[in-house]
């Protein structure tokens, strides 16, 4: 193992495992506590359809990821909020645009594009230093934010009506969770895939949210939750020669199989714990 890991493609890829895995775990809390799981789907399938978009025109595909995962942020928010429709109908309608969006600019393509399949599933093993420095980037700025809006991203994110009465802009860190949301998941595509990192953003924070009431607890154990996928799923897939992405994903499902196994939150544990109030100091 030590040998192989002299490889730099392997080094790489152990890296964005830590890096995608620590960033989708972190950005998924946000998702889970405003129960807004179905947010992040869209998201992903916006930043599928911008880098598809990317190929097309070749140019950057995790440019145009960006651009269209923020681009649905800007426009999910709004929507949730003050549109006519419900909220998952609203979303829903623009979920099945950028689905169409995606494989229409796939059905564009001329010829054979190997990278496309890659946006699909995944490549870990084909990142470069340069998506490794963006992943490192992003998962920077996001803690950074996180430490120093600490309060306000907690409270919102538990208590969105609640923040808002306190005097909280909560839509501002509402929007502002979103953003981060899109670029977690835009820089994560080559790691993942476009349609295989929603479950690398819900699974391990899901997961988390089994175990503990405490908010700081949460964010680390689905970054933690995030790391395990994606370095066990990478071992695995080595050992069977199996798709990295698929494996990564099937294991951070594994995990919140067995986290729901030994919750505390269980009906019926002898261990389970009355629910405290969140602190928000």
């Amino acid at each position: 193992m030590t040998a192989l890991l002299q490889h730099e493609y392997l080094q790489n890829a152990v890296l964005a495992g830590f890096f995608s895995g620590a960033l989708c775990g972190i950005v998924g809390v946000f998702l889970v506590a405003m129960r807004a799981s179905f947010l992040g789907i869209c998201i992903a399938h916006a930043a599928f359809a911008g880098a598809l978009l990317g190929l097309l025109l070749d140019t950057s595909p995790m440019a145009c990821a960006m651009v269209f995962s923020l681009g649905a942020a800007a426009v999910i928010g709004p929507l949730s909020d003050r549109g006519a429709l419900s909220p998952d109908t609203s979303i829903g309608i623009l979920f099945s645009v950028m689905i169409g969006l995606a494989f229409l600019f796939m059905g564009l393509m001329p010829g054979g594009r190997p990278e496309a399949l890659s946006l699909f599933w995944g490549a870990i093993l084909t990142v470069s230093r340069g998506d490794v420095a963006l992943l490192a980037a992003a998962l920077g700025v996001v803690l950074v934010l996180l430490g120093l809006f600490y309060r306000q991203i907690h409270v919102v994110a538990c208590h969105r009506a609640v923040a808002a009465a306190a005097g909280i802009p909560a839509a501002l860190y509402f929007y502002g969770m979103l953003s981060a949301t899109g670029v977690a998941i835009s820089v994560s595509l080559p790691s993942v895939g476009g349609l295989l990192v929603y479950s690398l953003v819900v699974n391990p924070a899901a997961a988390a949210y089994q175990l503990t009431y405490n908010f700081k607890m949460l964010l680390a154990l689905s970054a933690a939750f995030g790391v395990c996928a994606c370095w066990l799923g990478l071992l695995l897939s080595f050992l069977f020669d199996a798709p990295a992405g698929a494996v990564i994903v099937l294991t951070s499902a594994g995990i919140f199989a067995l986290a729901c196994i030994v919750s505390p939150k269980k009906k019926g544990a002898p261990w389970r714990k009355t629910p405290q109030l969140p602190e928000t100091r």
